[in-house]
């Protein structure tokens, strides 16, 4: 178990997980957190970061800070998800290991493996195949950060260890149109055809393809869980082994069918239409979460449970 005293740094404490791992480590009777907002330290600035590690000497540190965005942004925008995301990861974990810290958790994503990879996606299903084309930047990126997180274990004995979390969706969470992901995309789609009462919407892709969604007040369980059982991981941080392990949900459900539950929650009434036109991305992703899930820990957090949380909060405010 990890100590109280232990001083743990949440770089992104803001987002949609690093704010989900803040209530866990509160609600854990956790402390000694260090934060830092975003105007007073640029994670994209190799010396301030460093600086930083050096003036407060964490001994733990999370890594939910990133630049992410939906199958749009990513598609649209990808030399700045790539070079973006590969600054910040340097930087946090060069800085982590100059520093001596002795533990780091790196969150990837689970668009890191191939478009077609055989389902559900195991970790050994790491670069065996093309990826998708629409966020293969972003999905390049987090694989930088896994082989830097295995390069350090191997060359200097650390224990860092990187967590590929499902597709994700909870509070704090980006609801922008243009560049969020899919479950905040729809639940602002919906609303504001509530509020022009609108007849119909129309939404991106056929609908078809499959998707696991996870609320992230799970994933931050499963971040705890996992540094709280350390001692367990030795076959996961053995030199010889990338340091990855899946965390999802267990099933996946349509685009279409989500819409169709989203739709029903915020009590939309109108036509949901599918623009065939636009991309799908991968068919189906689905991980399989199989050794969180033996080592102990599960989900406890229901799809319809936790949209109607999510839909909740984003009315109030």
């Amino acid at each position: 178990m990890i100590s109280k005293g232990k001083k743990i740094f949440v770089a992104g404490h803001n987002g949609l997980v690093g704010s989900a791992v803040l209530r866990k480590l509160k609600s854990d009777g956790f402390e000694n957190i260090l934060t830092v907002d975003r105007k007073f330290l640029d994670l994209t600035n190799k010396n301030k970061v460093n600086d930083y590690f050096i003036k407060n000497k964490p001994d733990i540190v999370i890594m939910c800070a990133a630049k992410v965005g939906g199958i749009n942004a990513n598609n649209s925008f990808p030399f700045d998800f790539i070079s973006t995301n590969l600054n910040i990861q340097n930087n946090i974990i060069e800085s982590a290991h100059l520093n001596d810290v002795d533990s780091l958790v790196f969150l990837g994503s689970s668009c890191i493996y191939p478009k077609y990879a055989a389902q559900p996606i195991k970790e050994t299903e790491l670069l065996n195949g093309d990826l998708e084309f629409t966020n293969r930047s972003y999905a390049i990126a987090k694989i930088e950060g896994i082989e830097l997180c295995w390069s350090l274990n191997r060359q200097f004995n650390r224990k860092y260890f990187s967590i590929m979390p499902t597709n994700l969706y909870g509070f704090n969470d980006n609801f922008d149109t243009e560049s969020s992901h899919v479950i905040p995309g729809l639940i602002t789609k919906f609303y504001n055809a509530i509020l022009k009462n609108s007849s119909s919407v129309t939404l991106w892709g056929s609908g078809t393809p499959l998707r696991e969604f996870m609320h992230a007040d799970d994933l931050a369980s499963a971040i705890m869980f996992l540094l709280n059982n350390k001692n367990k991981l030795d076959f996961l941080l053995d030199s010889n082994k990338t340091p990855l392990i899946n965390v999802g949900f267990g099933s996946d459900i349509s685009i279409k069918n989500l819409a169709f539950l989203i739709a029903d929650i915020l009590n939309y009434k109108g036509e949901i239409r599918f623009d065939n036109s636009m991309p799908d991305g991968t068919p189906k992703k689905l991980i399989d979460s199989s050794i969180i899930n033996q080592l102990g820990w599960k989900p406890k957090i229901s799809l319809k449970e936790g949209l109607a949380a999510v839909i909740s909060d984003f009315i109030k405010k």
